[in-house]
């Protein structure tokens, strides 16, 4: 309503308008009063409420290194150092046949230059140290002749023995230290090229690093069919899966654990259709992972559930109500039942039975009854549509009780993850999740990562083999 328009009324009209906004006013007032009441209510709700813990590495998966450290309690300088009590001290152990002795024998008299040599000498004192020879690159100049026979007039040239092929130029060595920097030791390019030219007198660019890495990565990519195979005859499989980003986008490494073997796959998915050709054809008769939906949807004859995961999810539970005795009580259940499991070498069969039967009516006792925490109702449905998947492991000694070995294969991935910020390359991620599975597979059969990774290139070439004459 502008001023002009407010001119050509007439005095009974300004009267109704201006009766009319009063009402209008009163009315929003009113509307005013009742919001700030259901505020102030809300407010006072709010104030009421149990607040919400903070998250930490005890009552959620997060890490521990993101908690918030809290500094220590006196003076830590005169704490005492060293081993504890009642622990056994750590010494280095002295070999039996060293590689190199020294004498230190007198052989003459400083006295009177008599000679000591065929004198009897007492041993006082030995001594062991250990040392790493020089460790600098050597190159190796290969020349192949061709050689002819004054006799029949043929030529004849000697192939190279396996390591010294001409077509080569790093011996598998050199090429397996690559892939262990880059591999095992979460290296970055430009540190592994600091570390080549500081430790072996080497200078190696980004793009020879980036051949080596792919060359092994395709020699690993040719054991995945047996590994995968292992996995599928094992009656055992632990799994679990962390993000990763690759060529910009975000995947999932997925791990798959057994006693024989190790399984590492990276896909753009989070799906259960990653771990069914898992399932295709296979002895798996147990499958522990925690709660993700992927996991749970798979049909299998048992299930383990990972009660750490329980635990700290009732821990969260206890940080927001600390006198919740339901969630208190499932836990110390939960913690005794590992305990148990840990301890059935130690009792007789009967004994371990009714320990066990013991804590199933425990646990079937509190699933009966209804917590009144809302965090508590929804995990006490979740573990009665998951009952007879909480203490399987009591039932098969196989089985563990947690999903760490599927944790702990994963962790050196997201320590990779964290350093290097994924991979820029799809081949890249194939080549790391195939150098994985045969580096976890290899120490399962007791190898070392650095001889596993070695035996996917030839030989090495040094020391240097002996040529045989040609025939």
């Amino acid at each position: 309503m502008t001023r002009d328009k407010l001119k050509k009324l007439s005095r009974k009209e300004l009267i109704n308008l201006v009766l009319m906004q009063a009402q209008q006013l009163t009315e929003f007032e009113r509307l005013l009063a009742d919001m700030k009441a259901e505020l102030e209510k809300l407010r006072q709700e709010q104030d009421q409420a149990p607040k919400l813990p903070p998250v930490t590495s005890k009552n959620s998966s997060q890490a521990p290194a993101r908690d918030q450290k809290s500094n220590p309690v006196g003076d830590s300088s005169k704490r005492k150092h060293g081993r504890g009590s009642g622990h056994r001290k750590a010494e280095r152990q002295w070999v039996t046949e060293p590689d190199e002795v020294v004498e230190l024998k007198v052989e003459q008299c400083p006295s009177c230059q008599c000679d000591l040599q065929a004198a009897e000498a007492t041993l006082l004192k030995v001594n062991q140290m250990t040392e790493l020879p020089e460790a600098k690159a050597q190159v190796i100049e290969v020349r192949q002749y061709e050689v002819w026979c004054p006799s029949c007039g043929q030529g004849h040239v000697l192939e190279p023995p396996a390591g010294l092929e001409l077509d080569r130029v790093f011996g598998s060595r050199l090429e397996a230290t690559t892939v262990y920097y880059r591999q095992q030791q979460h290296m970055s390019y430009e540190r592994t090229q600091q570390a080549f030219q500081d430790l072996h007198g080497l200078e190696l660019s980004q793009g020879a690093i980036n051949r080596i890495m792919a060359r092994a990565g395709r020699s690993a990519a040719q054991a995945l069919p047996a590994i995968t195979a292992a996995v599928r005859d094992s009656a055992v499989v632990n799994s679990d899966e962390t993000g990763v980003r690759v060529a910009g986008r975000t995947c999932w490494h997925w791990v798959f654990c057994t006693l024989t073997a190790v399984l590492h796959v990276i896909k753009p998915s989070r799906a259960s259709t990653v771990i069914e050709p898992v399932l295709v054809d296979s002895a798996i008769e147990v499958w522990g992972s925690d709660c993700l939906p992927a996991q749970l949807k798979l049909e299998v004859a048992h299930r383990q559930l990972c009660l750490a995961h329980q635990l700290r999810d009732l821990q969260r539970v206890l940080d927001q109500y600390p006198h919740g005795w339901w969630a208190k009580a499932l836990q110390t259940l939960f913690r005794a039942a590992i305990a148990l499991h840990h301890r059935r070498d130690q009792l007789s069969e009967a004994q371990f039975q009714a320990q066990r039967n013991r804590l199933e009516r425990l646990l079937d006792g509190l699933l009966s009854r209804s917590p009144p925490q809302p965090q508590a109702l929804k995990l006490r449905q979740r573990y009665l549509k998951h009952r007879p998947h909480l203490l399987l492991f009591l039932y098969r000694a196989d089985v563990e009780p947690t999903n760490n070995v599927a944790e702990r294969a994963l962790r050196p991935a997201v320590i990779h993850r964290k350093v290097t910020n994924g991979f820029r390359a799809q081949w890249g991620a194939e080549a790391y999740a195939a150098l994985a599975s045969v580096i976890d597979t290899a120490k399962l059969q007791g190898r070392s990562p650095f001889e596993a990774i070695q035996q996917l290139f030839p030989p090495p070439a040094l020391p240097l083999p002996l040529h045989s004459p040609c025939m």
